[in-house]
């Protein structure tokens, strides 16, 4: 294990962190807010330490994927520990655990909250709140990596271990490009949303938040309502954009070089059909609310659009709706979008594999001696996939058994357990019941929410990273 190498790479992280608070500082100066002393002396500690840990460079700058797991799982607890302390030094949320919430709510793009209050707060902290989200959402380590001297072959073992889906292609022979290529394409649609938005009339704050949050499929807005008192037409763009984060961002790489075969791949159209089908049958099942079509289709397509990318915005209280439409909700919650993404939840690429082993395994049954390979867009699926995402499932099954478990000593019903926990695994945001829209997380006791706190994390980081850490071999020479 190669200590140093990581201690270096965190050392780095925390440098860079301290460049990301310059963002809240800049908006305290704007709007004069004393929070920008909270956020000058996180950045000034941020720095200090980084500058101590890197002033001297590893001898041995080997890195192996055990490393580039734990480096990973470690980069994202440091920065939401560290993320943290803008929102107890401003006194917003004195609390250590709520403010760890809310900080690993931030980055990992859940988006969930425990402010009951969210207008009151500081710009500044606002601002915070939705630029972690963006921070987030590619991945800190997958920017970092840019300007680290690591190898190809390292870098590579960080960016899978960081990036969301089953498998990280390259989309140009170096690494390094790749993550720079990125988030190239990850800026663009930002400042594209953002500049939208401002044409459409929503004023610069609100707009450059609501492009961080979208981008990064976060959701945490600066409105106690989310985006339900923001006129039709500004909804509307949200909802394309929300839309357009859920797709593997290799899809816009593709279409720039005119390579369009490649770009609508089986798991693009499959987003897209689920999309169209989910928000067509509950414009349906909730038309006899609105009475208008229209009306209906707008806020379905926005909520399909914000819980299928776990952006997690509303704009109307959605756990207020017919069963039928809190159902699909719910099942859209696990489903999630496509990898390479910012999105999160299960993944389409991996519910398709799970599909195609099942019809796999059904064909066998009847044809015991068919050897017969999944495939996927014409391309057969090596076995290592197909065997990480059924070790992926069980993971998964297993953290959401054992968290359903702990919340329920808080005693609350079964509906709001279990969309907490899903919200939470799937980085979602809202759930139902007592955590829907309208709600916060508020309510769960301090226990509960440390609970939820590693479920955000483990669901960003797509359960290995999270988990290696408990497992003794890891650790083992």
């Amino acid at each position: 294990m190669n200590y140093k190498m990581i201690s270096n790479i965190l050392g780095w992280l925390l440098i860079f962190e301290s460049m990301f608070l310059a963002v809240p500082m800049l908006t305290a100066v704007v709007y004069w807010e004393s929070t920008f002393w909270a956020f000058l002396g996180t950045a000034a500690f941020c720095l200090a330490a980084g500058v101590l840990i890197t002033r001297k460079k590893p001898a041995n700058t080997t890195l192996y994927s055990r490393e580039g797991f734990i480096i990973v799982a470690l980069s994202w607890i440091i920065l939401s520990l560290f993320g943290a302390l803008p929102f107890i030094l401003t006194g917003v949320i004195p609390s250590f655990v709520d403010a760890l919430f809310e900080a690993v709510s931030g980055f990992s793009t859940t988006g969930s909250t425990i402010m009951n209050d969210v207008e009151s707060a500081p710009r500044s902290i606002l601002m915070w709140r939705s630029f972690t989200h963006w921070v987030g959402g590619m991945g800190v380590l997958v920017f970092i990596m840019a300007f680290i001297p690591l190898s190809g072959g390292q870098n590579m073992h960080i960016m899978k271990a960081e990036s969301p889906g089953p498998s990280v292609g390259k989309l140009v022979p170096h690494v390094k490009t790749t993550a720079m290529l990125l988030y190239t394409i990850y800026l663009v649609m930002t400042l594209a949303e953002f500049v939208t938005l401002l044409i459409a009339g929503m004023d610069a704050f609100e707009a450059l938040n609501t492009a961080f949050a979208t981008a990064g499929t976060g959701g945490m807005g600066v409105r106690n309502t989310s985006m339900g008192e923001y006129a039709p037409h500004i909804q509307i763009i949200v909802t394309v954009f929300m839309a357009l984060f859920a797709i593997n961002f290799n899809t816009y790489f593709f279409l720039i070089h005119a390579k369009f075969r490649e770009a609508f791949t089986t798991e693009v159209l499959v987003f897209l059909g689920i999309f169209a089908a989910s928000s067509a049958v509950i414009a349906l099942n909730i038309n006899s609310i609105y009475m208008d079509m229209g009306t209906s289709v707008r806020h379905s397509a926005f909520t399909v659009a914000a819980i299928m990318s776990t952006t997690g915005f509303s704009t109307e209280d959605f756990n207020l709706w017919p069963e039928l439409s809190r159902s699909l909700i719910v099942m859209l919650m696990f489903v999630g979008g496509c990898a390479g993404s910012t999105s999160g939840g299960i993944k389409i690429s991996r519910i398709l594999i799970l599909f195609k082993s099942m019809g796999k395994e059904l064909e066998v049954l009847i044809h015991p001696k068919q050897v017969k390979k999944i495939k996927i867009d014409g391309h057969p699926i090596e076995h290592e996939v197909v065997r990480s995402v059924n070790v992926y499932m069980v993971g998964y099954v297993l953290v959401f058994a054992v968290s359903m478990v702990v919340l329920s000593f808080d005693n609350m019903d079964l509906i709001t357990n279990f969309t907490a926990v899903a919200s939470a695994i799937n980085n979602v945001g809202p759930g139902l019941d007592l955590v829907g829209p309208a709600s916060n997380f508020s309510v769960f006791s301090d226990p509960v929410k440390l609970v939820l706190i590693f479920d955000m994390l483990t669901g960003r980081l797509e359960l290995f990273p999270i988990l290696l850490l408990f497992s003794p071999a890891t650790w083992k020479k």
